[in-house]
This record gives C-alpha cells, sequence and structure tokens, in this order.
C-alpha cells in the first residue's frame, strides 16, 4: 500500500527531517523534504506529494498555519486541497486549544495533529490513517 504513496515533509529542523525520513522510508513511503514554508509550498505544487508532514514553528511562529492555509483554502493550490495533512509540532497545544476563540480556526486547523517528540506508533498510526484519506490511494 504504501509503497506508491510521497509524503512531503516540511520542517526547518534538519535531524528530525531525516529521522522521519528514515522512519517513513523503512515502511515504504517515498519521501520528500522541504526546509521551510516556501520551499513546501513549492515541492507541493512541483511533486504533488499524497501527505504532507508539517512542522510550525520554521522561519516564524505560525510558518505551518500559513502553509496549511494556503493549500487548504487559497485558489493557487485548489487542486492540492485534499491532501491529507499531518502537522507534527512542539506546541503541545492543538490549534483549537490553542486558539479557542479564532473566527478562522478552521483555515488553520491540520487533518491530524501530533506532538513533537515523536510517539513513533502513533505517527506511524496517523501516517496510515491519512493514507486511507489522501485521493491517490481511494483512487487505486
Amino acid at each position: 500500500m504504501s509503497d506508491s504513496l510521497k509524503i512531503l515533509i516540511i520542517d526547518d529542523d534538519q535531524d528530525y527531517r531525516a529521522s522521519a525520513r528514515s522512519l517513513l522510508e523503512s515502511q515504504g513511503y517515498v519521501v520528500l523534504e522541504a526546509d521551510s514554508g516556501r520551499e513546501g509550498l513549492r515541492k507541493v505544487v512541483e511533486q504533488r506529494p499524497d501527505i504532507i508532514v508539517l512542522d510550525i514553528m520554521m522561519e516564524c511562529d505560525t510558518e505551518g498555519y500559513g502553509v496549511n492555509q494556503a493549500i487548504k483554502y487559497q485558489d493557487a493550490y485548489a487542486d492540492y486541497r485534499n491532501i491529507p495533512i499531518v502537522m507534527v509540532s512542539s506546541i503541545d497545544l492543538t490549534p483549537d486549544e490553542r486558539f479557542p476563540m479564532a473566527g478562522e480556526l478552521d483555515m488553520i486547523r491540520p487533518d491530524f495533529y501530533l506532538t513533537k517528540p515523536l510517539d513513533i506508533p502513533k505517527f506511524l498510526e496517523v501516517v496510515q490513517r491519512a493514507a486511507a484519506h489522501c485521493p491517490s490511494h481511494r483512487e487505486a
């Protein structure tokens, strides 16, 4: 199942990307990497990943939320809206907990949310759940 699925990791932490890459590749996924939100958005368009693993705090403290919002709501990324986003952050609070009064909370809410350090079995379970929701897997 995972052999043909591409996962894009967008995170500025090189060590985290290397660890996540190794883990995901050991499960048969093809892994792409980006070290910033800007590079990540470019790779979404160029590489059309099946799943995105996204950090929040990169060049700024909320960069991942902006990437999530761009993919899910901006017209320029309309073709990529159905790509599941797994947000993985050292911030213990989900967007719902962190911004309970935000009017546009739906715009920054990812499909899945996990915290660092990773609980590896839970991470792999969430990636499998995301894979079941990705458009390319449903078409297979």
